[in-house]
């Protein structure tokens, strides 16, 4: 029986163009940087090319073919995310330019009405900037407090913390992430939910490393605010998804003003739009929305859950292969029923960024830095890291060719 990645391996590649590259003296590319951004598969662009070629138009309050087209093919992408998400209202799914957007826009919408002095907001030492600074700005405005759920020594959250802030019966909203995108921490979302609602605080869950990866069912989570991006999934940059209840976002202030979230514009009032359009002020990135249902059908296809066994075991082998490099530290719960596909490291007392620089004269692209991620650089104690990610189209002969660029490191720097 075939392992889930030669199966992936054989469906996917060649339909991504890029992975055919040669770069930095004719190496092949080995790309390892996709908790960042994933590769777009041929459909996705072509997707793209086909919408600008014959549809290209405004969309809604037009009667002309195109306005028509684009508008149909604008609405079957909100009913394809509803569909994968397992949403039972199209009508609760905000279409914004990514999961930064989707959190600051529940910060100023809900937020600003919702949170007073002597509340507290929840979020965790693990969070990506995007999901810690709305929260402080939210706090420092209102004179509310922004407390932290800590890490343990194996990137796990201590939930126990967590009970500690609802116990004050002072706590309006929980803000975390499914997936860590430093330490590819899976968080027991489920749980913390539970406890959420047990208290009557509201829960924020920043999805943007477990969308792309595993099988997320709204329904079943039970939250009350769900934020992804599409360009970790291979679709375009510039689209994100909120998906919020329906009775929080009907109560809820618009985020913006302009063309199609009003219904009526007078001199002085205005009535505005029904759901989802009242928080769609503006053009919309017609195109890139429309393409977006490209990635979901190519993800669909190929089963969410095969993506996750995929993940697992690339991640198994490559934590295997990692622990035997001298003078690596590996970062991160190294449980693969735990993580996602990201593993963190250094060498001790070599910067991230030469390690980073060596490995890409191999033709191996990684990240190295903070991953917006400066509050577990602090509690990391270091002032970066470098970070392989991996997705439907890695390979173990890539995380091979990264172990090698690796030991190139541990040579070069006499570990």
């Amino acid at each position: 029986m075939q392992s889930t990645t030669s199966s992936l391996d054989t469906q996917c590649r060649s339909d991504f163009p890029v992975l055919e590259r040669r770069v930095r003296d004719d190496k092949a590319l080995v790309y390892l940087d996709n908790a960042a951004t994933t590769q777009k598969p041929i459909q996705v662009i072509d997707a793209i090319t086909d919408y600008y070629k014959n549809h290209n138009s405004n969309i809604h309050r037009a009667v002309h073919a195109l306005a028509e087209e684009s508008t149909e093919a604008f609405e079957a992408t909100r009913d394809k995310v509803t569909k994968f998400l397992n949403v039972t209202n199209s009508k609760e799914i905000i279409f914004v330019k990514g999961t930064t957007e989707a959190i600051n826009l529940v910060a100023y919408a809900w937020g600003r009405d919702n949170v007073q002095k002597g509340d507290i907001v929840v979020t965790t030492e693990y969070e990506h900037h995007s999901n810690i600074v709305p929260w402080q700005i939210l706090t420092q405005e209102t004179g509310a407090e922004l407390k932290y759920i800590d890490i343990d020594e194996n990137g796990e959250l201590m939930l126990e913390q967590l009970d500690e802030h609802l116990a004050t019966g002072k706590v309006k909203l929980v803000a975390v992430s499914h997936v860590s995108n430093v330490l590819g921490t899976i968080t027991d979302v489920k749980e913390v939910i539970t406890k959420c609602k047990n208290a009557g605080a509201k829960i924020l869950i920043d999805g943007a490393q477990a969308v792309p990866h595993m099988k997320v069912d709204i329904s079943d989570l039970d939250c009350d605010f769900y934020a992804f991006s599409a360009h970790k999934m291979l679709g375009p940059t510039g689209v994100g998804v909120l998906w919020a209840r329906k009775e929080l976002l009907e109560k809820m202030r618009p985020f913006q003003g302009g063309g199609d979230m009003i219904r009526e514009v007078h001199k002085y009032e205005t009535t505005y739009n029904d759901l989802p359009y009242k928080f769609e002020a503006g053009t919309p990135n017609v195109a890139d929305v429309i393409c977006f249902s490209a990635a979901i059908d190519y993800l669909t296809k190929i089963g969410m859950n095969n993506v996750r066994n995929h993940e697992i075991e690339l991640t198994e082998y490559a934590l295997e292969k990692m622990s035997k490099v001298k003078g690596l530290v590996i970062y991160g719960p190294k449980d693969t029923e735990k993580q996602g596909g990201v593993i963190s490291f250094n060498f001790k007392d070599v910067h991230p960024h030469d390690v980073a620089t060596i490995v890409d004269k191999n033709g191996v692209a990684i990240r190295s830095g903070h991953h917006c991620a400066q509050v577990l650089m602090e509690k990391l104690e270091v002032a970066a890291t470098n970070r392989a990610s991996f997705y439907i189209y890695t390979t173990k002969q890539e995380i091979d060719a990264l172990i090698n660029s690796l030991e190139e490191v541990a040579k070069v720097f006499k570990l």
